[in-house]
């Protein structure tokens, strides 16, 4: 178990890569605390990975809510004294070609899926340096290395968390603090049953494996960079896309 007693903070993990990630951590023996907007979700989570048995705490957080924020990691801190990982999972889209995008779409995805993960890792780094270590993992995406059509917020977005942890890395790296994102291709995950079939094989089309990776797969990684095997593994985006972009 790679994340035996590591406390860890994963935002967005009632649903998708987030929940697969919560469920990854627990079988490593993390202790888990599951943030989203949706309490009766979280909740649902939490009761799923209590069963399963792991050790899990469920808040409703909302990124953009430094309040909501740190009362999270204050009650996580006075229930276990440290916080060890946190993995910035939270993020939307809302995409539009740059002719069409209106500012409210800009704001609210950079607000969340930047701004947001400036929040988190700015409420739990002032711990992890007094504790003297700890590891931040940030969601970037294969659109956050190259960008894509009708995607300038999320782009944006998503080279910027990449931006962050090449520069925590150079500033916490030195107080045994590591920062590293992970940047997924296509991803088979309830968004997709919105999808056309066709839609759906034309993406598969464009991967060397024929297929899209399953949430498990991106947890696996966020999983290893979390734990002490990936001890020297610091400022990297690593691409988890099944050769996408060969």
């Amino acid at each position: 178990m790679r994340l035996r007693g590591k406390v860890s903070i994963i935002t967005g993990a009632a649903s998708g890569i987030g929940k697969a990630t919560a469920e990854k951590f627990v079988k490593e023996g993390a202790i888990v605390a599951v943030c989203d907007l949706n309490i009766d979700a979280v909740n649902a989570v939490v009761d799923e990975l209590k069963a399963a048995g792991g050790e899990a705490v469920g808040y409703q957080v909302n990124v953009t809510n430094r309040g909501q924020i740190a009362d999270m990691v204050g009650d996580l801190k006075a229930r276990y004294g440290r916080i060890d990982v946190l993995v910035n999972n939270a993020g939307i889209v809302m995409d539009a070609q740059l002719t069409k995008m209106t500012d409210e779409q800009f704001d609210k995805v950079i607000d969340i899926n930047l701004k947001g993960v400036y929040n988190c890792a700015k409420a739990v780094v002032d711990t992890m340096i007094e504790q003297g270590g700890g590891v931040i993992l940030n969601a970037s995406s294969v659109v956050g290395v190259y960008g894509n059509f009708g995607q300038t917020n999320y782009a944006a977005s998503k080279f910027g968390v990449i931006g962050f942890v090449k520069t925590w890395a150079k500033e916490l790296g030195k107080k045994g603090i590591r920062a590293n994102a992970v940047c997924p291709g296509f991803v088979a995950t309830p968004i997709l049953k919105s999808m056309p079939e066709k839609v759906i094989q034309a993406m598969e089309e464009k991967v060397p494996m024929r297929r899209m990776a399953e949430p498990s797969e991106i947890a696996n990684v966020y999983a290893f960079l979390a734990s002490d095997d990936a001890s020297y593994i610091n400022g990297a985006a690593i691409e988890v896309t099944g050769g996408l972009t060969l």
